[in-house]
């Protein structure tokens, strides 16, 4: 019988050494593809007419900015959004979930769903009472819609638009956020100094967090929905609230600078925002055209500095991975070094306000993630 001759041990070396290369080489090759292969595209909504003179220009519509060139104008979405007059409304909020692929624009009356990907309008409605700043929920099924300062919220089916139940508080319905887990929703009005939590599964209020020392106006919570963080009337500053035992916490005021009068939404403070990291608060001033910043790892924050922008701030967010701020005022600011690293222009170089900002990624022509236009903590 024949038999096959044992392998010296040179043989073996080289074998091993060639199927490590070949390996390798294979290793390489996914490597090669997989750092060719498009990450994808990170994409800035920003929703006009919001402030200044888009109203005028007759500039309504969705802005799209690439973060990844320099925050480049990319293109306009129309929207209607028009008054009895013909002429475009004011923009109130904007959300959008990849789950459905539907990104939404609040109006002084009609709330618009547009389709990410065709950017065809899908349904626009008028809701009793008008329609305020909005939240929708993880999955984008549900949507917490304010009437225009007035005593309730609607609760939305998102999809289709119709109505599933009406949430009465007599507070002047303004701002609205939902919680990241889905559970609760935050419900702030212009004549209440306390904040509503909404258990989401049987939409009733479940909670009441403060009463703050005025009416609260933008607020925000962290990832863990254990604080809110909030903007009251007549405050140059913030106060925080615990949202377990609805006990105000802190009142946090802004050093250095004077309250002065702004020139819109009647407070000092009107836009509140944490880092997704939750290390630092971001607070406006729009008497003294500052955004300032707070180092949210102790309790109460620490004022740590202030940037000045080019004109008075009444928002603020942040990019999904905390790299970059976003006033209303327009600029691009780097988090890590706080620069202004770029300024937001539309189509004709004019400059962009606006406090309506969502953040969106695509794979493809397929959304796959948002961010949300509240500067919410994201640690969880």
């Amino acid at each position: 019988m024949k038999t096959t001759p044992r392998p010296s041990r040179r043989d073996f070396i080289r074998t091993a050494l060639g199927t490590a290369l070949g390996g390798s080489l294979l290793l390489s090759a996914t490597s090669v593809a997989a750092a060719t292969k498009s990450p994808g595209r990170r994409l800035l909504y920003v929703a006009v007419p919001g402030i200044r003179n888009y109203l005028e220009r007759g500039g309504h519509g969705v802005l799209v900015f690439d973060l990844d060139r320099g925050h480049a104008f990319v293109k306009r979405i129309p929207a209607r959004g028009l008054g009895a007059d013909g002429k475009p409304l004011n923009v109130k909020g904007v959300v959008a979930s990849a789950a459905t692929g539907h990104i939404y624009v609040s109006t002084l009356q009609f709330l618009t769903c547009i389709d990410l990907r065709t950017e065809k309008i899908v349904w626009e409605k008028a809701y009793e009472g008008g329609c305020d700043r909005m939240a929708l929920s993880p999955d984008g099924k549900v949507m917490y819609l304010p009437s225009l300062e007035k005593d309730h919220w609607h609760v939305i089916n998102a999809p289709t638009g119709e109505i599933i139940k009406r949430i009465d508080i007599k507070a002047g319905a303004h701002n609205t956020v939902y919680g990241l887990d889905g559970k609760q929703a935050y419900l702030a009005g212009l004549r209440s100094a306390a904040l509503r939590v909404a258990d989401t599964a049987t939409h009733t209020i479940v909670r009441e967090v403060g009463p703050f020392t005025a009416a609260i106006r933008p607020f925000t919570v962290n990832g863990r929905q254990t604080l809110c963080f909030v903007n009251v009337n007549g405050l140059l500053g913030f106060e925080i609230g615990d949202i377990k035992t609805g006990r105000m916490l802190h009142r946090v005021e802004v050093q250095g600078f004077k309250p002065g009068v702004p020139k819109r939404h009647g407070c000092p403070s009107h836009g509140v925002g944490l880092t997704p990291d939750e290390k630092e608060v971001w607070v406006c001033d729009a008497a003294n055209q500052r955004m300032h910043i707070f180092d949210a790892t102790v309790m109460p924050p620490k004022q740590v500095a202030s940037i000045l922008v080019r004109d008075d701030p009444g928002w603020i967010t942040f990019s999904l991975d905390g790299k970059y701020a976003y006033p209303s005022t327009g600029e691009v600011i780097d988090v890590a070094t706080r620069k202004i690293v770029a300024t937001l222009k539309d189509e004709t170089g004019a400059d962009v306000h606006s406090e309506k900002i969502v953040e969106i990624h695509f794979d493809g022509d397929t959304p796959v993630r948002t961010g949300d236009q509240f500067g919410l903590g994201r640690v969880r």
